[in-house]
């Protein structure tokens, strides 16, 4: 299943245009390491062109709409992204355990709730209730 990518330029993680954080996205890598590539290649080589480059894809690429975001939905409800290498786009293993283990401490807390309610003279009594 191949899902296809789109380059977009996104300005709200930008600092000019949001064309190097475009970049990142659609190559899947760091946006800190696609800056530096950026700026080493104005600096060594051929400065005007890399500017003009940038410049006319500010103005090419249509910018990217702003992910529709849920009410209820947290940050942690997105999948993790773990990166294998340290130039992809991603969290870190650790990191991604971390969070793991801080979801499946919150589940089990809303869990340990529902069995304490479940199991409660409230709960038993409001059911026979309910039952006539």
């Amino acid at each position: 299943m191949s899902t296809k990518r789109e380059l977009l330029r996104d300005p709200k993680r930008g600092k000019i245009a949001g064309v190097c954080a475009g970049l990142s996205d659609y190559f899947n890598m760091e946006l800190w390491l696609v800056r530096i590539i950026f700026v080493s290649a104005v600096l060594l080589t051929g400065g005007p062109l890399f500017v003009v480059a940038y410049i006319a894809a500010w103005f090419i690429l249509d910018k990217k709409e702003p992910a529709t975001a849920n009410t209820n939905s947290t940050k942690h409800d997105d999948p993790l992204e773990v990166k294998f290498k340290v130039w992809q786009k991603g969290e870190p293993p650790r990191r991604a355990l971390q969070d793991l283990k801080e979801r499946l401490t919150r589940v089990d807390v809303r869990l340990q709730d529902m069995e304490r309610h479940v199991t409660s003279s409230e709960f038993t009594v409001s059911r026979e209730i309910n039952k006539l």
